[in-house]
């Protein structure tokens, strides 16, 4: 082998090693450099033949089979029309659209199919206007190594929070969906996921409020930016008596403001918060529970009416909150109905569910079993290795695999005590406003 062989060698397997370093540590930079065009090649070249294997064609029209027979040629079978292609940092976005007798329940069945002939990693159907869909080819596992894109800009009560599986980000946004029952085990990412929306939340004008009976070591280090803290069962009674005057309250306002006088517009006509003059309208609260078994627990008589007059109140907030602009994220490593009586009419109000790794199946039913048995199945197939991977669902029916970027104590608490300036004062709250954590604990947090 010559000299000039040599260095070739050498450069091709420089360029080798280099394409698979970038691979695996900048995944979209080569996929957008590389993976995609190549992709796109492919994708134009076996459009048709995928098509017709895939059995997502339709046989020809009546014209088509009338200028057939005039030129004396047979006929093709009509392939669904591919009208636009589009490269995102994840994959590719197809817009086809389909055939006379088609529907997307036929494109849904044979996505396994496709990601098969088309060498994708995944791909997902979504259905637009009537004889349209979507059609997303996800390049490689975007779940490995969570990379949000850069938000737009960001409204009130809104957080983005994951990833989806399909490249999409997942947002948690309050005021479309109130309420949200987030399950996890240990070690699960369940934490990870509070932090992430705590720090999103921190530099928005809402007033945050913690119920963390684990005598406050999840929620405590947050104190900076909580307006009302409960770090036992006692407190934990008290607090919510206290929402629930802080809500009726809140009704009150809006019935006041309801009372229509001759004159008025329908612009001044409102039934919940958001209705109301910025200048008189109370600031959105949201409520965090970290651990709502413990909420449920009874080890005495007095335990358990204190428990019932806890969770009737909890139930309450979660029925008439949203209109008094007063949110929950209830959260836990179990949730069944063996946890007694409200249980299960508390779940039906939380319409929002995220389910990380669970211990038991029963755990799983319980978040996800009125949404699908699917994603219940996606819920117990989640392993110890994958931390922050999660099913995110609604009462709608629809659900994802998400999977929530790594937000640091230290980092959570750090925006807490940036936006501390914020916490609004709550005079109903205001016996439950928790002092700042101590300087000691601080340090501790700068040092993990």
């Amino acid at each position: 082998m010559t000299g000039g062989q040599i260095t070739a060698f050498t450069g091709l397997a420089l360029i080798v090693a280099g394409l698979l370093v970038l691979r695996r540590q900048r995944p979209v930079w080569y996929w957008v450099a590389l993976g995609a065009p190549a992709k796109l090649v492919r994708i134009a070249t076996t459009y048709r033949s995928v098509m017709e294997a895939c059995g997502l064609t339709e046989p020809p029209s009546r014209l088509r089979l009338a200028v057939a027979a005039a030129t004396n040629r047979t006929p093709s079978r009509m392939v669904p029309r591919l009208t636009r292609a589009r490269i995102t940092a994840s994959g590719l976005v197809l817009r086809i659209r389909m055939q006379p007798g088609q529907e997307v329940r036929d494109f849904e069945t044979a996505t396994e199919r496709l990601r098969h002939s088309w060498r994708a990693y995944a791909v997902h159907v979504t259905a637009l206007t009537p004889g349209w869909l979507q059609v997303r080819v996800i390049g490689y596992d975007v779940l490995r190594r969570v990379v949000m894109p850069r938000a737009a800009t960001l409204k009130l009560l809104s957080v983005p929070v994951a990833l989806r599986s399909d490249g999409a980000v997942h947002t948690r946004d309050f005021r479309t969906i109130a309420h949200e029952l987030v399950m996890g085990a240990t070690e699960s990412g369940k934490s990870v996921y509070l932090r992430g929306l705590l720090a999103g939340l921190a530099p928005q004008p809402v007033a945050l409020v913690g119920i963390d009976c684990k005598w406050g070591v999840e929620l405590a280090p947050f104190s900076p930016r909580l307006s009302a803290l409960a770090c036992t069962s006692e407190e934990a009674a008290d607090l919510l008596d206290a929402l629930v005057t802080e809500m009726t309250e809140r009704y009150e306002l809006i019935r006041k403001v309801q009372g229509i006088a001759s004159g008025s517009s329908p612009e001044s006509i409102s039934s919940d918060l958001w209705g109301l003059p910025v200048a008189m309208r109370p600031v959105p609260v949201v409520v965090f529970i970290d651990e709502v078994a413990e909420l449920f627990l009874t080890a005495s008589a007095a335990d358990e009416k204190r428990r019932d007059q806890m969770v009737t109140q909890l139930v309450r907030l979660a029925q008439l909150g949203r209109a008094a602009g007063i949110y929950l994220e209830v959260c836990g490593q179990r949730f069944g109905a063996e946890l007694g009586k409200g249980a299960t009419a508390l779940r039906a109000q939380l319409t929002g569910r995220i389910s990380h790794r669970v211990n038991d199946e029963t755990t799983a039913k319980m978040a996800l079993g009125d949404i699908s048995p699917l994603a219940v199945l996606a819920a117990t197939t989640i392993g110890p290795d994958q931390r922050g991977v999660a099913v995110a669902g609604d009462s709608s029916g629809g659900w994802s695999l998400v999977r929530s970027p790594f937000t640091g104590l230290a980092d959570a608490v750090a925006a807490c005590v940036e936006y501390a300036g914020l916490t609004p004062a709550i005079p109903s709250l205001a016996p439950f406003r928790p002092s700042a954590p101590s300087k000691a604990f601080a340090l501790a947090s700068d040092k993990d």
